[in-house]
């Protein structure tokens, strides 16, 4: 009778192949990490009147308002139509950045086995 257990039969094998498998998806996962955060998000608020653009680092790099958005006495709007601009950009960089995770992952949250 066969006694189980302990490395004999090829444990060591596939133990070297986990290992290889994970250091690739660490790879990918790194790559694909920095493609994200070169990548550009933006977001439009008040029908086009401000736009936010944020990087995948979730860092504003551009704001643009429409100067007809701009009314000395409507300033609380304009301030809101900015926040949700940028909400809305940095969602869109949150979305994208679980999207890779869940590729990554098979949408297991952790291991693909």
């Amino acid at each position: 009778m066969a006694k189980r257990g302990g490395f004999p039969g090829g444990m060591p094998g596939n133990m070297n192949n986990l290992m290889k498998q994970a250091q690739r998806m660490q790879r990918q996962m790194e790559e694909s990490q920095k493609e994200l955060e070169e990548k550009e998000f933006t977001a439009k608020a008040g029908g086009g009147a401000v736009e936010v653009t944020v990087t995948g680092k979730k860092e504003v790099t551009k704001v643009v308002i429409d100067k007809d958005a701009v009314d000395p006495d409507e300033t609380e709007m304009l301030q809101d139509m900015i926040m949700a601009a940028v909400n809305e950009a940095l969602r869109m960089a949150e979305e994208a950045n679980a999207a890779i995770m869940n590729k990554m992952t098979g949408g297991l949250g952790g291991f693909p086995f």
